[in-house]
């Protein structure tokens, strides 16, 4: 079954809202082997919606339309579909009702337009709307499958996952699934994991891998279709266990995992503490890993030391050091996650400082980054040269001292 979806209301093309309506439809309908083929966004206007529908026919058996089935006057979907598709709307008694109980349960007065959102395709299955009071519907009509679903997203979403997927998997008879498995990757850039992957790009069949990139992070989606969700992971497990044989150094987590939770998993998880002295980052750092449930089982605090007499009065930097290296250096990184440490008496210390730009800071250009890690019995420091604005080279360099202590808590969660 080839799906287009198409999302109307004028307020998506002036930007006002985001269309996150179709991203959680496509999600729902590859998990039930649906191929989503496009996704279109038009406005209140039928002549432009009726030409949307003609183009949609042409190219995907199933349509499904989510906006347009409100009360007023630019609500004009299910009106526009039934001109098109020849079928007449007819009010629906139990949606009429319900609307009719929610006007009378808050005491407002019920307008006359109101019973317009009551109104369904004759010979449609209504799908109830328990959120809301416009109902969907899906019909099938020449050969080709309408669903129409609010816009709301709070009203859509448990709309279309309990009772139209259902609708859907009762219409296809289809007992394939489908299984995805994402792999994501820090520190390397879409193209060059392309480069270092690409015999699996090549020959891939069953499953699939798509490259997907974010502000972030780089992800590898791998997708397999199978009779059973066992099958399809016996089916990812092998490309999967090749990632990590070609680039594994670069990845960190896999499918809900962002830097700060895997990094406090394992920090959790190895029963170890951590606290971080921030320069350029001022706190993000920190603010990152606190965003995860349980962290305040290892993270015992943390320092913002933005100029030089903060670093050495609050942390007791050695002014000389600073002197001869300047801020921006190894050698001021690693005083910083050493001095934190000690200051916390943490197993841990993260140190961060830099330039964020778009001036040079102490010499250094902008850009340039510098991040101390702090054990027992060892300090590391990493450097980095990021190009973007200032906030979000702040951002990454928070960003990248989680993946450095992700690397360094797996490689010492190896060796216990």
């Amino acid at each position: 079954m080839r799906a287009e979806i198409i999302a109307v209301g004028s307020e998506l093309l002036l930007g006002q809202i985001t269309n996150t309506n179709a991203k959680f439809m496509s999600a729902q309908l590859a998990d039930i082997g649906v191929d989503v083929h496009y996704q279109t966004v038009v406005g209140d206007n039928p002549a432009r919606l009726e030409e949307t529908i003609r183009i949609a026919e042409g190219r995907a058996d199933l349509i499904i339309f989510s906006g347009g089935l409100g009360p007023t006057k630019d609500d004009l979907t299910k009106e526009t579909i039934a001109r098109h598709a020849g079928v007449e709307l007819e009010s629906n008694k139990q949606a009429l009702q319900s609307i009719e109980a929610y006007f009378e349960r808050t005491g407002r007065p019920m307008t006359e337009n109101n019973k317009k959102q009551a109104l369904v395709l004759k010979d449609s299955v209504v799908l109830e709307n328990r959120y809301g009071m416009a109902p969907g519907m899906a019909i099938t009509v020449n050969e080709k499958t309408y669903m129409l679903l609010p816009g709301p997203p709070h009203e859509m979403e448990p709309m279309f996952r309990d009772e139209g997927i259902p609708y859907l998997q009762r219409l296809s008879g289809s007992k394939e699934i489908i299984v995805s498995t994402v792999v994501k990757f820090f520190g390397i850039g879409e193209a060059e994991l392309e480069h270092k992957v690409q015999d699996l790009l090549d020959s891939q069949t069953n499953p699939t891998i798509a490259p997907l990139a974010s502000k972030d992070a780089v992800t590898l989606r791998i997708t397999a279709k199978a009779k059973t969700a066992e099958a399809a992971h016996s089916l990812i497990e092998p490309v999967l266990s090749e990632l990590h044989n070609q680039a594994g150094e670069f990845i960190y987590g896999i499918n809900e995992d962002t830097l700060s939770s895997k990094a406090a998993s394992l920090l959790i998880s190895a029963g170890l503490s951590i606290s971080a002295a921030e320069s350029l980052t001022a706190g993000l750092f920190t603010a990152l890993l606190a965003e995860e449930p349980g962290i305040s089982a290892s993270l015992k605090g943390g320092m913002t030391v933005y100029d030089v007499q903060a670093k050495i009065e609050q942390l007791g930097l050695d002014r000389k050091r600073i002197e001869t290296y300047g801020t921006v250096s190894s050698e001021c990184a690693e005083a910083l996650a050493e001095r934190i440490r000690e200051y916390f008496h943490t197993d841990i210390g993260i140190g961060l400082t830099g330039a964020a730009g778009p001036d040079t800071h102490d010499g250094k250009p902008a850009g340039t980054v510098w991040i101390g890690l702090a054990f027992k019995d060892r300090t590391k420091s990493y450097q980095l040269r990021l190009s973007g604005s200032r906030n979000t080279n702040r951002l990454r360099a928070a960003n990248f001292a989680l993946y450095y202590l992700i690397r360094e808590l797996e490689t010492i969660k190896s060796q216990n």
